[in-house]
């Protein structure tokens, strides 16, 4: 197995990790997104059962081990990845480069990574404090669909984004930068992979530019939607 820890701890192993990884992550945000939509139903109901299915079905808490992993592996190689660009260049490796062209997602990958980490930290207080809360300070906290008795989240997270600018100016501006690195990871995923023709790469960039404006602007027109009350449904 010490082929394998070689190949893993590569420059080329640690991107390739990267890149399976990012994807992953990439697929997940299009299904976390469409469960977030929900929230602009005014009578709750669907987020509401949303919540509720993804709290006890265990396929779905299996999954969370799984993404979970997927987060810290990724933040991992990442955290790697910079350290070694960066001994490369104190070593002369940016001067032999000085002449190539860099894109601005790809100059501070590192650092719009360091904001995405503290945003993740931070989307995790809000994602346990909401699965496992005990007692909601909001009226009518327990709410009854089919028979079935359910925390009122839909009504929890409504009133964080309409009385907490953390949540609907900041979540936001963070998607900004969400926007930035998937970017710039959508395209260097496929190439670390291999994945690079003059026919397929340019419909590539296409599709990953088209979802870095898209799921990043979704996820950051909810919370604003929410405080202003402009609802679907």
């Amino acid at each position: 197995m010490s082929w394998v820890k070689n190949t893993l701890s590569s420059s080329i192993g640690q991107k390739i990790v990267m890149s399976v990884t990012g994807l992953f992550l990439i697929t997940f945000l299009i299904i976390h997104l469409i469960g977030n939509i929900s929230l602009l139903y005014v009578d709750g109901e669907k987020f509401n059962q949303y919540a509720h299915f993804m709290k006890y079905n265990p396929v779905i808490a299996v999954f969370e081990y799984v993404l979970f992993a997927g987060f810290i592996v990724h933040i991992y190689q990442g955290i790697c990845l910079i350290i070694k660009n960066k001994k490369a260049r104190s070593q002369g490796y940016a001067i032999a480069h000085k002449h190539d062209k860099v894109s601005f997602t790809s100059k501070y990958t590192g650092q719009f990574g360091l904001v995405i980490l503290v945003f993740f930290i931070l989307h995790l207080i809000d994602f346990f404090s909401f699965k496992f809360f005990r007692e909601l300070d909001i009226e009518n906290a327990k709410v009854v669909y089919d028979g079935v008795e359910m925390p009122n989240l839909f009504g929890k997270v409504v009133e964080v984004y309409q009385q907490s600018p953390v949540h609907w100016i900041i979540y936001p501006l963070s998607m900004l930068i969400i926007a930035f690195h998937l970017h710039h990871g959508f395209q260097s995923a496929f190439q670390s992979l291999g994945i690079n023709h003059k026919k397929y790469t340019p419909m590539i960039k296409t599709i990953g530019l088209v979802y870095a404006i898209v799921i990043p602007f979704g996820f950051a027109i909810i919370p604003i939607l929410i405080k202003f009350g402009i609802t679907i449904g």
